[in-house]
């Protein structure tokens, strides 16, 4: 016995001691890819040495004497950086991830080859001016230079995620940097999927009903739409929810979530200092790293310092000396569904208005790891490419003997968009930078602007132009053959939204209604922001002049106004119910929970149990009121509508009708169902937080996910690569987190923003920005995370361009030298 027993002791050593030599053995092969910021190079591609100073955040500031050598700088950093990131947003471009990771990513691949958005960038690459050509060219140089130095020096592979995946790496061109661009573009747009949701929904419902639940403006009570069923006919009404997901890697957002910012700038007589302000932060879908990444670029116009994306060679939002720019989705109607019916003699032809016409077509192979290669026959009509049924839900629109087309303004093969972005970053009034906007196409944004002298806000990116006579105004599919449908252009750059030194001093957006223009100028007849812009005004009009610190509690500014405009509302008969019920009954609970309510002024404070009640009655609440007329569509509705919402309870156009439940005899008023709605909501709550409305966190179900997009499912490293945090903020905040609002965690924050920054031109070096995780996309990196806990705290770090402040702060000093 005592023989088996030392036997089986040794075994058990053995196997520790050869557990821990395989997770040093791991840690050394993954660490190799971290990276020395004291190391130096000898490299071929510039002209004389080039200095890069990281300060102790993991910030480079690159100097050097040409800037085609700073802009090979900036791809050496960022391949040293994010050199995964990077390569997942080409594949994502180029629809080749399926190569990599299998069948899973396939409707992704499938996607990105009929949009073709890699070969218009390929297209796109002899659009722009020789300044950016020169620049696109040196930053492909300087990654490819730190991908050559990975493959020579063993240097980990380059990234950990290397050694389980495929670790071949082509070249950069310049094309995947516009590429990258273009990818945005498809994530920053929803039109498309608004198109299907307000088509499957009109079906279902009578036009007043539609107005109520898909208002197409915040600011109107009625919405003129023709019926869908005319527009189309043949296409048979359906309850399905609409999925919009397409599994890892996904470029298409739900409706509502893609893309929203904030950007708001005050004018040198609004500022206590007397130098104009501005701030941004934009919002994207949270990953780990973040897709922004600092840096500061000693250009020959003079230092600029900002957010890049990790593949473009440009300061995408940021300063210089004399200039801050800042970005918000301008959720310009970009795209048009158009239906397309085929000839029943002929499938290779569709109908327009002047006869039959050949489609536009060549084929294309997906190689699949571990699967057979998938061929697809890529078509074109006049109005875009074609799409599948399964792609954006076309399918559920489309009748029979048809297919779906797609016009896009994305869609260009001369877009010069990366030449405004240089330009842009090189600028050094508004004024230029209002010019260089001329060339950007897309996506469309908000372009927030403020020099030494004032401020502006220009709609930068191509307006389509449409006929006025259009059959939807843009808001529904229509058929393809129809003259007046589809795009006819662009309108002028002149007819973009422009605002220049108001004579309030202010200029915001919040993704909210910019402009009261009648289509087809009209910008679009959805907003993102109906809410966060009312809190802004109240921020803005609280003081008679602002300061960098102002603008900075306006950006962290947690108030939800939707909650405090609707609780009293839905709550009004609800606050005073007589005798206290007894303890333990769902009466007593809900006394309980309105109690808390009716002192709380709004706050979606991370360590406070309101936020929760508030947001749960809300969401059980819109369930309950659109279930029984859209059944199961009606979890295509992931998140509150507040219009929608105060429109019924307000019972405006005779809303009110929402809250009778259809099925039942008896008729329910909307007290009935703001009842309900909130027994419902506490119940769920209990279950999953404990009976103690006291002692539930807002911060415990509202986690900031930042995951990685690959690791972030797999078991176990999962827990070394996902970044999560307890937030404040919510959808209608300024400090925005926008909820999952789906699965078994529906407050998680899954949309935020990912880049903060303050810029006060009164003193630009007490500028401050943060990002929402680190520089380096490493794991073992401690810059991996470093900035999250700052930017969960609501902290900045300085954004300065002095010199000396970068070398007297310097956590590493990388000379780059050329090669003889």
């Amino acid at each position: 016995m005592l023989t088996a027993f030392r036997w089986l002791m040794r075994f058990v050593t053995g196997g520790i001691v050869l557990g821990v030599v395989a997770v040093l053995l791991a840690y050394w092969i993954l660490s190799r890819s971290l990276v020395d910021y004291n190391e130096d190079f000898t490299l071929r591609g510039i002209s004389a040495p080039v200095e890069i100073v990281r300060n102790n955040d993991n910030v480079p500031h690159i100097f050097g004497q040409t800037d085609r050598d700073i802009y090979f700088a900036l791809g050496f950093v960022h391949a040293q950086d994010r050199l995964w990131q990077m390569t997942m947003l080409r594949r994502t471009a180029q629809g080749r991830l399926s190569e990599l990771f299998g069948p899973a990513t396939l409707a992704v691949d499938e996607l990105m080859r009929r949009l073709d958005l890699y070969q218009l960038a390929l297209q796109s690459v002899e659009a722009q001016d020789a300044e950016t050509l020169a620049a696109l060219e040196a930053y492909s140089a300087g990654v490819n230079a730190w991908i050559n130095e990975v493959n020579k020096g063993a240097r980990g592979r380059g990234a950990p995620e290397f050694f389980l995946f495929s670790p071949e790496i082509s070249a950069w061109a310049p094309a995947d940097s516009i590429a990258i661009l273009k990818l945005m573009a498809l994530q920053l747009t929803d039109a498309a999927q608004k198109e299907v949701l307000r088509a499957r929904v009109s079906l279902l419902l009578p036009p007043d009903r539609l107005a109520d639940i898909l208002p197409d403006d915040p600011g109107q009570g009625v919405a003129a739409l023709p019926d869908y069923a005319d527009l189309v006919p043949g296409v048979a009404p359906l309850s399905d929810p609409l999925d919009f997901a397409l599994g890892p890697f996904s470029p298409v957002a739900a409706p509502g979530q893609a893309g929203a910012s904030n950007a708001w700038a005050a004018m040198p007589g609004r500022s206590a200092a007397g130098g104009s302000l501005l701030a941004n932060d934009p919002h994207l879908g949270l990953t780990a790293p973040t897709l922004w990444y600092l840096a500061r670029l000693e250009l020959s116009t003079g230092g600029v310092i900002g957010g890049t994306i990790p593949g473009v060679p440009a300061v995408i939002v940021g300063r210089s000396d004399r200039l801050g720019w800042g970005l918000t989705t301008a959720y310009l109607d970009d795209q048009d569904v158009l239906i397309e019916e085929v000839n029943p003699a002929n499938p290779e032809e569709y109908r327009t208005p002047d006869g039959w016409a050949r489609f536009d077509s060549r084929q294309t192979i997906i190689t699949v790891k571990d699967a057979e290669p998938v061929t697809l026959t890529l078509r074109w009509s006049r109005n875009g490419p074609i799409m599948t049924g399964g792609q954006f839900n076309l399918g559920t629109v489309t009748p029979p003997g048809h297919v779906a087309a797609l016009a896009w303004t994305a869609l260009n093969g001369a877009d010069t968009s990366m030449t405004a972005a240089i330009r842009l970053m090189r600028a050094g009034s508004v004024a230029e930078a209002l010019e260089a906007g001329r060339l950007h196409v897309a996506p469309a944004q908000n372009l927030m602007l403020a020099d030494t002298d004032g401020i502006a806000m220009q709609l930068v990116g191509a307006m389509p132009a449409r006929d006025p006579a259009h059959p939807s105004q843009g808001r529904l599919p229509v058929l393809g053959a129809n003259p007046a449908a589809g795009f006819r252009g662009v309108l002028p750059y002149e007819d973009n939204p422009r605002f220049v030194n108001p004579d309030s001093g202010l200029l915001g957006n919040t993704n909210n209604k910019t402009v009261d223009r009648p289509f087809p100028e009209h910008v679009s007849f959805d907003w993102g922001d109906t809410q966060r812009i009312q809190r802004w005004l109240t921020l803005m009009r609280a003081r008679g002049v602002h300061t960098r610190e102002s603008f900075i509690e306006a950006q962290l500014d947690t108030v939800n106004p939707t909650a405090r405009a609707l609780l009293p509302l839905i709550g009004a008969d609800l606050w005073f119910t007589g005798e206290p019920a007894p303890e333990g009954t769902p009466e007593r609970l809900r006394q309980r929970a309105l109690i808390l309510l009716a002192e709380w002024n709004g706050e979606m404070n991370e360590h406070l149990p309101e936020p929760l009640i508030a947001e749960a009655w809300l969401r059980a609440l819109m369930d309950r009121l659109i279930r029984d007329e859209l059944g199961a569509m009606a979890d295509s509705f992931t998140h509150i509508s507040p219009v929608f919402i105060e429109r019924v309870y307000r019972n405006v156009g005779g809303a009110s009708v929402w809250c009778d439940v259809i099925q039942s005899a008896a008729i329910e008023t909307c007290t009935d169902i703001a009842r309900i709605a909130l027994d419902e909501a506490l119940l769920r709550l209990t279950e999953r937080y404990g009976p103690n409305l006291e002692s539930w966190r807002w911060g415990d179900a509202h986690q900031a996910t930042h995951d990685h997009p690959v690791l972030g499912e797999v078991p176990i490293l999962k827990y070394f690569v996902n970044i999560r945090q307890s937030t404040s903020g919510g959808d209608d905040t300024l400090m925005r987190g926008v909820t999952r609002g789906t699965g078994p965690e529906p407050y998680q924050n899954v949309h935020s923003a990912g880049y903060r920054g303050v810029y006060d031109f009164a003193d630009p070096d007490s500028s401050v920005f943060i990002t929402a995780t680190g520089q380096s996309g490493h794991p073992l990196s401690r810059h991996y995370d470093d900035l999250g806990e700052l930017w969960r705290r609501g902290e900045y770090i300085p954004m300065s361009l002095d010199p000396d402040l970068a070398r007297a702060a310097a956590a590493g000093v990388m000379m780059l030298t050329p090669a003889e």
